[in-house]
């Protein structure tokens, strides 16, 4: 009998200092998140990110939550009713940080007599630290706990032309009342480091080529698994689909961590200096995310509004995620169905 189980990111139970670190905790202890030995984790997160982060985070956190809890969670939650209705199959709702848990979703499909389930992680292109950790540790937690089960999982969509005619769709609508000078599209940030260990081919990728980015251009089996290819990917057929032209976006990556090099450029640096450009009516979309959430919400539609009008910016649009959109809920029904 066949289970559908939707994964998303996750979120603090709520905002206050100590629910955050717990979240933090878990997050950047993950060895697909950062991505060094043990020791040296334990030391970076817990003896030093962690004595500092949580209260800051905590107070972005705030600025950002729903009455109804956190906006990622809530969101979740509305596509998980939405795909129900369209569908006979069983379908849950886990994160991989937080509740509920993938242990949890795995075991309420469990406990309807599934045997085979379908994991569709909620990330349009593949990373280590997304779509890679949810299917390690839901094969660890088959293994430990449903041994019977069957695990099978929807690869990275960033190309497939129906959720790019959703997101290009969702982007017109935002903006179709609004007056702008140019589309950022603002990806979440990841090291260097991440895209050449994903390089299958262990020779292709080049990811601090930010100027020519030649080797996403240039077909190759690892594309299938470089989230920077996926990124300019994604923003390509949205850009062929929008009828853009070059001078009317560009491709930025935000959120990252002091130390090592992640990829460029960086979304603060490219809003703060636009302006100066002339550029004075910014609209950014960040496709990395299916819902809004902090990285959404807070950093971009709050703190790059704020810096991008500081700079002398006019208009900022922060166009919404897909969320719940019926349009990608009956895309989402017609993978899961197929």
């Amino acid at each position: 009998m066949k289970g559908v189980l939707l994964v998303n990111l996750g979120s603090p139970d709520s905002t206050s200092t100590k629910d955050v670190r717990k979240y933090l905790d878990e997050f950047l202890m993950d060895e697909r998140v950062i991505d060094v030995p043990y020791w040296l984790r334990v030391l970076l997160v817990r003896g030093i990110i962690l004595n500092t982060r949580p209260k800051k985070s905590a107070k972005a956190y705030k600025k950002i939550w729903w009455d109804e809890g956190s906006p990622l969670i809530v969101l979740s939650e509305r596509l998980l009713k939405k795909v129900r209705a369209k569908t006979a199959l069983p379908v849950s709702l886990a994160m991989r940080y937080g509740k509920p848990s993938i242990k949890t979703g795995l075991q309420e499909l469990h406990d309807q007599g599934i045997t085979d389930v379908l994991i569709v992680p909620l990330y349009p292109q593949h990373a280590m630290a997304t779509t890679d950790t949810i299917m390690v540790l839901a094969e660890k937690l088959r293994k430990e706990f449903f041994s019977e089960m069957k695990l099978t999982h929807i690869p990275a969509f960033y190309h497939k032309k129906d959720y790019i005619k959703v997101l290009a769709d969702s982007i017109q609508n935002y903006l179709k009342d609004k007056e702008w000078d140019k589309i950022l599209f603002s990806y979440h940030g990841i090291p260097e480091r991440h895209v050449r260990k994903s390089d299958i081919t262990k020779s292709h990728c080049n990811p601090s080529d930010s100027e020519n980015f030649a080797c996403c251009k240039t077909k190759s089996p690892a594309h299938e698994f470089c989230y920077k290819h996926q990124c300019y990917e994604t923003t390509k057929q949205v850009v062929a689909y929008l009828g853009l032209e070059p001078h009317q976006y560009f491709v930025s990556f935000q959120s990252r961590l002091a130390g090592d090099p992640w990829l460029q450029p960086y979304t603060d640096k490219m809003i703060e200096k636009y302006p100066e450009e002339g550029v004075k009516k910014l609209a950014v979309v960040t496709p990395a995310f299916v819902s809004d959430c902090l990285e959404t919400l807070e950093e971009i539609a709050m703190e790059g509004k704020e810096e991008f009008i500081k700079a002398g910016g006019e208009e900022f649009h922060a166009i919404p995620c897909i969320n719940d959109n019926d349009d990608w809920v009956d895309v989402l029904v017609s993978w899961i169905d197929h």
